[in-house]
């Protein structure tokens, strides 16, 4: 099971002194990526095997597994190390991001083997997002691809500015110098657009082993450092010091009555001990009474360190919050620039609600604007209503709440966010943040001094928003306009919002696609909530195909406010009774985006109300809304 060159302690030295030695180390993530078949498996396989990193029963495994799956005609397949599922090694393709940890005398490493398919370029921007270098492979013999361009625009994207160009498979063009030169001139111009600053090109073979830990005898002509020898001198951290204090909230430490502490990993800079700090986005003030790292009580706390703060007052602060240096503090608000990766089927569309999660904190948010989708390959912009899977587009975001943050070129922590789902709690994307847009924060909520108590006082009814929704032909208007008037002549103050009308007037300009029933929705919801604010219950009918979007329109009010109506019809029968004709229509061709034959219906999972139509009469409907909304039989 043992490795008789790997660094374990000499019996003259204790193992705390080497384990002192190694805690003491560096660290380094990066990245391995590029097209399809240049050799980023082989390449870390290779590495980890020539740093004689690999115990005696891995080795073994390996020279196993290469006899069973391997391409190389029975010798060692570097690959296998780090291609791990059993589909990659059927297909001799990566797959899922491969994380490997390894070091050597010098310093520590965390490489990520990012997958090279487009298909795969969510999970490897998930690797790419915590890098500090990447590691980018060209095969010698095709120079730069597509793939190549993908890649090196998210490496950019996401932040990284070290990039070694490794130009492999050189012993397939015999080791030319020109071609290599080529390669690595037509790299630098690439990265030179989209802004990486450092490029080292190196030419190596991952299957011969040429520069990868040691010089390449067959190219004499290159006098650079290899691949290790770069990896464990090179220097990612630059200016780290200079950067203000950034901790970002992860937990409240509050294990007695007698202590209080704030628990996190510090983002940016360095602090001392009476400083003075601010905790956002409360704005409050105070000094730094003490820092609690793991080796105990420490006057100073740095990037990187996972450490508890204790504060000179009673500041309210809480999971989410931001403790940052008081001399430059980063900023606040609820609107942003940014960049977004989509890493879902479901394309992101403009009104949507998501919840978008940076750092600790988690906010609702939308996308108002898609300023235009961004080609990867050519880094050309295009106009956009929607952005479908790994497609990257530049946008406008909206929260529920200010937050603090900063653009992601100066702090991944406060720059960068993932957007989840709101109904499977899944990431259906990540970005990062531009700067903030300041085009609303000089208009406020102007307080009435008649509020919505008062009007629905004089009205005589408690104000609430009913809102209608099925398929086309369900029976949604009729229900609601003949409860419209059963109410009216009860006395009540009442107005219909109907689907057809609204798109004469306030909602004309929108037509059927999914971007524009959602920007429909939050149109009418919007106008629903102003209208019971003035005391009404308001009656809205639309089909409303997405849960989406129907929960949007519910957290708008306050609670018991609204009531979702379910008017449950069978497909079949909203057919049958199709009273314009448009289901026919529809399965014709004739009409694009019809809810239920192109496009889906997401039918309420707890509504208040159910109707099912098959079974009720428009009347036995009315009568059984009623019971619901004023308790009557």
């Amino acid at each position: 099971m043992t490795n008789p060159q790997s660094p374990i302690p000499n019996p003259g030295h204790s193992v705390a002194v080497y384990l002192a030695r190694h805690e003491s180390k560096s660290l380094l993530r990066f990245i391995t990526c590029g097209s399809v078949d240049d050799g980023k498996s082989t390449l870390i396989g290779r590495l980890l095997h020539d740093s004689k990193l690999l115990l005696d029963d891995q080795v073994s495994a390996l020279e196993s597994d290469s006899r069973r799956y391997g391409t190389q005609n029975g010798e060692i397949d570097y690959a296998l190390l780090v291609d791990g599922l059993a589909a990659e090694r059927e297909q001799g393709i990566t797959i899922d991001v491969a994380y490997r940890f390894f070091d050597t005398a010098r310093r520590k490493f965390i490489v990520a083997d990012c997958p090279g398919h487009e298909q795969y370029t969510r999970n490897m921007a998930t690797g790419a997002s915590t890098a500090d270098l990447a590691v980018v492979l060209v095969d010698a013999r095709k120079g730069l691809l597509t793939q190549t361009r993908r890649h090196s625009y998210i490496v950019s994207l996401l932040g990284i500015r070290h990039v070694i160009l490794a130009v492999n498979k050189m012993d397939l063009i015999d080791y030319d110098q020109v071609a290599f030169e080529r390669i690595a001139a037509d790299y630098r111009e690439l990265a030179a657009k989209l802004g990486i600053d450092h490029v080292h090109c190196l030419p190596l073979s991952a299957l011969k082993g040429d520069n990868v830990t040691a010089p390449g005898e067959r190219m004499p002509w290159y006098r650079g450092q290899t691949l290790l020898g770069h990896l464990e001198t090179i220097d990612t951290a630059g200016e780290r010091e200079e950067r203000p204090f950034r901790l970002p909230v992860q937990w409240v430490n509050r294990p007695n009555q007698n202590f209080r502490g704030f628990s996190g990993s510090v983002a940016s800079g360095a602090i001392r001990v009476g400083d003075e700090v601010i905790v956002l986005p409360s704005g409050k003030r105070t000094k730094l009474a003490g820092v609690l790292n793991p080796q105990g009580s420490a006057d100073f706390a740095s990037e990187g360190e996972a450490v508890t703060l204790t504060l000179a007052d009673e500041v309210d602060a809480s999971r989410g919050d931001v403790i940052a240096s008081a001399t430059h503090p980063p900023e606040i608000a609820d609107q942003f620039a940014a960049h977004v990766l989509w890493l879902q089927d479901a394309p992101l569309l403009p009104g949507r609600s998501y919840w978008l999660k940076i750092g600790a904190r988690t906010v609702g948010a939308q996308v108002t604007e898609i300023k235009h989708r961004i080609d990867v390959n050519s880094q050309a912009e295009l106009a956009a209503k929607r952005v479908a899977l790994n497609e990257v587009a530049y946008c406008n975001l909206m929260l529920d709440q200010p937050i603090a943050f900063e653009p992601y070129a100066g702090c991944r922590a406060l720059g960068g966010f993932i957007l989840i789902d709101r109904q499977s709690h899944a990431t259906v994307g990540c970005g990062t943040i531009d700067f903030a847009l300041r085009r609303a924060n000089n208009i406020h909520w102007h307080a009435l001094e008649i509020d919505r108590k008062a009007r629905a006082a004089s009205k005589g009814q408690q104000p609430a928003c009913l809102w209608f929704t099925g398929l086309s032909g369900s029976g949604k208007s009729t229900i609601a306009n003949l409860l419209d008037r059963r109410l009216h002549g009860m006395g009540y103050h009442t107005y219909v919002l109907d689907g057809d009308n609204v798109r004469h007037g306030l909602n004309k300009d929108l037509g059927f696609t999914d971007e524009d029933r959602v920007e429909n929705i939050r149109r009418v919801a919007e106008v629903a909530k102003l209208m019971v604010d003035a005391g009404l219950i308001v009656l809205v009918s639309f089909i409303s195909p997405f849960r989406n979007e129907r929960r949007m329109a519910r957290e708008l009010f306050a609670a018991g406010e609204f009531l979702e109506v379910f008017v449950d019809t069978p497909l079949a029968l909203a057919e049958q009774r199709d009273p314009k004709g448009l289901y026919q229509r529809a399965r014709e061709g004739k009409i694009p985006n019809f809810t239920g034959i192109s496009s889906p219906y997401e039918p309420p999972e707890h509504a208040e109300i159910h109707l099912p139509t098959a079974e009720l009469k428009p009347e036995q409907s009315v009568e059984r809304v009623i019971a619901r909304l004023i308790g009557e039989p």
